[in-house]
Order: structure tokens, then sequence, then C-alpha cells
């Protein structure tokens, strides 16, 4: 049996046109700005203008990725295709996808198989222009600090203090680290510099926690740029670039609307790294959808310990929201990856790598029910290689926490593949209540906030601090910035901090190396390894496989 990739199996799809997509989805056309036939802008004006309450949210997670793949966008997907079939009123609200892992080795965000969002080339490049909006407005500021320094300093920077760094939108190893302002005073004054790639911008995480232009303008007037020669921070504010900031990214603050394959609303708005900040589509798109629907799919990147964390415990406490359910993502193969067995031997019934490797699920599933007390499903991704033993066996474990476990075909066979997953859904959304507990509270000490998370979420035994993270823990909490939540930066290939240990580990400590504060988003990021915001690429990076014809059609983008 030939497969169709993903992107053929997308321009096989007969699209609706968006102005059918925002009727299905309850929006009145005055606020539909149409971006061509298939992508629209929402004017956020129809958050408050409607009366109807909110639907049901759920969130999808997974356990810690591995190469052998969750497929966590996909299921949520599909999940909200299988609502939909089995008559619920249903919208999904996505990640945008950056271009950095696009044209790298990870591939695009737009989900696989028969449960995509579309256009889904589109989606996966340009779309509606946010993150160029998103780097453009960190690149002003960029400028603007530079050219204050420039024009003699009056806010007394010391150059050596400079946090902010200069974003693009593509994984670029060469610009991690640059020396800049060179060629003489009248080229600026020359100092160490870096790059982000667009996603792990601090104006990224802002622009997806926002609520409203004014919300947007008070978070980037508090974020700090640098410091001055007696330590007190320089904020955008002080810079007098906020309205500017704001001006390019009035539009961008508009969440978009497309479709699934199978004419599902999907609201696709943001994309902040899930390592550096929060890891879940805007704010202002979750409300949105939710106004829309009577039950709301989200995401959350990464495996739970990362990406479900940091969405209850920092996009949900900021937002006002509560989930009524969630969804662990598992595959077999993953398991059996975290058991120990090789990449080239997932095609073979293991009973004992899965044994070994199953743990981790139940930890993940374990963290949500018993540590944040929300009602939860596990869905496993089903490969044909998949034997019935080890469904069985996985399906026993977690019933063995309460948990029921439903397979999911989505990639396969699109919605019908989830409609038994979306009955569970529902039945939880109606049987169980839950009792949403964060993982830790805003009054504890920075220390004690990390350390409830290593403990509570990772399995861990405590947190080692450095000498230099102690420091900066004492200097923020003189700030008093102390009260904010955390953004624990680690591996996600490990619930610890070394991607080696797979599996559930215990007798661990994390090593907190340094702690920083973004002070617009509203967090404190802590630190813990090796955690590049600037990404490389591969040795044969997916870029070299894309082409487009003499009719303009994309080839090769998965």
């Amino acid at each position: 049996m030939e497969y169709l990739t993903d992107i053929e199996i997308a321009q096989k799809c007969q699209m609706r046109h968006i102005t059918e997509i925002a009727k299905a989805a309850n929006v009145d056309l005055k606020y539909v700005e149409q971006y061509g036939n298939y992508k629209a802008k929402i004017d956020p004006a129809l958050i408050n203008d409607t009366d109807k309450p909110n639907g049901k949210l759920i969130l999808v997670t997974a356990i810690t990725p591995t190469p052998a793949g969750e497929g966590k966008t996909t299921t949520t997907i599909g999940l909200a295709d299988g609502l939909k079939r089995i008559g619920k009123n249903v919208t999904v609200a996505l990640r945008e996808p950056s271009l950095g892992p696009v044209f790298g080795v990870k591939g695009g965000a737009a989900g696989g198989g028969y449960a995509q969002v579309v256009p889904m080339e589109d989606i996966n490049l340009h779309f509606t222009g946010d993150f160029h909006a998103i780097g453009a407005a960190n690149n002003l500021l960029a400028a603007m600090l530079d050219n204050h320094i420039q024009q003699g300093n009056a806010l007394n920077i010391d150059v050596r203090k400079i946090t902010w760094k200069r974003c693009v939108d593509m994984n670029d190893r060469q610009l991690r680290f640059i020396t800049d302002g060179l060629g003489g005073k009248a080229n600026g004054v020359p100092r160490e510099d870096g790059f982000d790639i667009t996603v792990a911008s601090e104006i990224m995480a802002v622009f997806c926690l926002a609520d409203s232009i004014t919300d947007l303008k008070e978070k980037l007037s508090q974020i700090i740029v640098g410091y001055t020669y007696d330590d007190k921070p320089v904020t955008a504010g002080d810079l007098k670039a906020v309205g500017a900031m704001t001006a390019l990214l009035k539009d961008a603050l508009k969440p978009n609307l497309v479709q699934t394959l199978e004419g599902t609303p999907a609201f696709v708005h943001g994309g902040p790294f899930a390592n550096i900040a929060h890891g879940c589509n805007s704010v202002m798109a979750t409300k949105m959808a939710l106004k829309m629907g009577d039950y709301t799919v989200t995401e959350a990147g990464f495996g739970a310990d990362l990406g479900a964390e940091k969405f209850l415990d920092i996009k949900c406490r900021k937002a006002g929201l509560t989930p009524d359910a969630v969804v662990v993502v598992a595959t077999v193969r993953a398991l059996k990856m975290h058991g120990g067995l090789p990449k080239t031997d997932l095609a073979t019934e293991d009973l004992s790598a899965l044994e070994r490797g199953v743990p981790n699920l139940l930890r993940h599933v374990s963290n949500i029910k018993n540590v944040y007390k929300l009602p939860c499903v596990v869905a496993i991704n089903r490969f044909p290689t998949d034997t019935d033993n080890e469904i069985d066996f996985i399906i026993k474990k977690c019933r063995e926490l309460g948990v029921n476990t439903v397979l999911s075909t989505v990639w396969a066979d699109g919605g019908k593949g989830g409609e038994a997953l979306a009955k569970e859904v529902v039945r939880l959304c109606e049987q169980e209540k839950g009792n949403f507990t964060f993982s830790y509270d805003l009054d504890l000490p920075i220390e004690k906030k990390i350390e409830a998370v290593v403990k509570k979420i990772y399995g861990g035994e405590g947190i080692t601090v450095m000498p230099n993270a102690r420091k900066q823990i004492e200097n923020l909490t003189k700030l008093g910035f102390d009260k904010l939540p955390v953004c624990i930066a680690k591996t996600q290939y490990s619930f610890s901090d070394d991607p080696t240990k797979l599996g559930a580990p215990e007798g661990f400590t994390v090593t907190v190396k340094n702690v920083k504060v973004s002070a617009g988003a509203g967090f404190i990021v802590v630190l813990t390894g090796d955690i590049l915001t600037m990404p490389g690429l591969p040795k044969k990076p997916a870029a070299e496989s894309i082409d487009v014809d003499e009719n303009g059609v994309i080839s090769g983008l998965f």
C-alpha cells in the first residue's frame, strides 16, 4: 500500500471557504478579516461581545518525547474532528509552527496524516505574518536600545549587562554569539551580542499571554533589556519603545482562523518555545475558541513535565482558565525506547522493554490525576507494528491508576479514528469533575517553587543551586520578582536534567545553573542545563528537500 505524504494529503483536501468555517464557529462575519480564501484573522472584540458561556477545555499533552514520535498535535486535531463526528460543537486551538524546525529536522506543527490543519503550506511558512511582526518588534527594541547608548546613554546602561538579544525565525547557530558595533564610532558601540530564534523571544511569550492591546502594552513596558552600572533594571518602557512595538504587533494580536481536513474550525495563534517559555498558543485564541465551541481542544509543548506543567501553572493561572479534562498521548514504540530498546528494534514485540518504559507514562498520568487533580485519559497513538499484548499491558497498567486507555488511529483514519477518544473525553467532562490545583503556591520563595516542581512533577529528590544562580535569586527577590511563577528550562528528553535518563528516573537532583526574569511575560526563567535559544540545522536539513514547481505548488514539505 502506497502512503501519501502529509503535504500530498493536504493538497488533495477540498477546503471550505473561510467564511463558511467562521459560520461553523459561530463567528459573525463582521469580525472576520480574510487573508485570501482559506485564512482569516478574527477581531478580538468578539470575545467581549458574545454572552455565550465558555465551552469545555481539553488539554492534550504527552509522555516524554523520543525520536520514535508521539503524535501530540495529530491527536489534538484528530480528537477535535472526532468530537465533531459525534455531534459536538468543537473548536481547536494550536500553536503556529516556527520556520526554524520546518527547515531543520523536527518538521512543521500542522499535524500529520489525515489529522491536519490546512492550508498546511501557508501555516508552516509565512501564514499571516505574525512571527515576522514579533521579530520586527523584538529587533526594533534592540535597535532603540543600542541607539540610546550611541546617542549619549542617558539611562546609564552598562553594555556588559545587556540581556536583550536580536532574533530571527531560523535555525542559525552562527548567530548565537556575535560581536557587533564594530568599524568605528559611527557604527555603534562595540559589544558582545547574539540572536535567539523568534519563538524564544520574550516578545513571543508576552504576545501569547496578553489578553488585549492594553494588556500587551503593559507587559511590553515591563520587559527588562539590561541593567545600569549600579544594577538597576532598564525596561522597554524606559526606552519609550512600547508604542511603536505595539503598532507592529496590533494586527498579529488578532487570532488566526483556519480549518482541519474535516472542516473543524481551528484557531492557530502564537508559538513560544516550551523550554525557555511556556509552550502554548495565545491566551486570546484559547479564550476565543472557548467562546465559539462547546468543546475546545488545545495542546502544550513537549511532554507533560514541561508543556502541561507550564500550561497549568503559568497560562491557566494568568488567564483564569481551568481544564475540564486532559489527554496524555503515548505510543508503544516510544515507551519501548524509554525501556532501553534501540530505535531499530521498535517493530518487534518486547514486553520487558515496555515494562521498563511504561513508568514514564504512569508518572505523567499520576501527575495530572494526583498533583493537578484533573480527569485524565491515555490515548495510545497506535502503529501497525503494535501488538495486542503490548496494548493490553498498557491498558492494565493505566487501569491500576484509575485511568482509562483509548486507542487512537487519527493519523490513518482522521476523525473516525478519534471517535472512541472523543467519547471518553465527553464522559470525563460530564461525569468526572476535577478539583484543579496548582503544583505550587506563588507566595513560596523562588527556590521552593523550583523544588516543588522538581519533587512533585519530575519525581526528583531536590535541587542543587549553583552559586551564580543563588546570587541571581537573591537579586530577583530584592527587585520584588519573587512572587512570579517559575518557568523551568530543561531537556525535554527526560524527567531529569540529564537527557540520557529515560523512563521514570529516581533519586536525581536538578542543577539550577542560571535564574533570570522575563518581567514582561511575568515569570522567572530557571535554566537547568545547556538550553539552546538558537537551534542549528542538521547535516541534511529538511530545506534541501523542499521545492516549488512552475505552477507554484510546493513539494517536500513533509
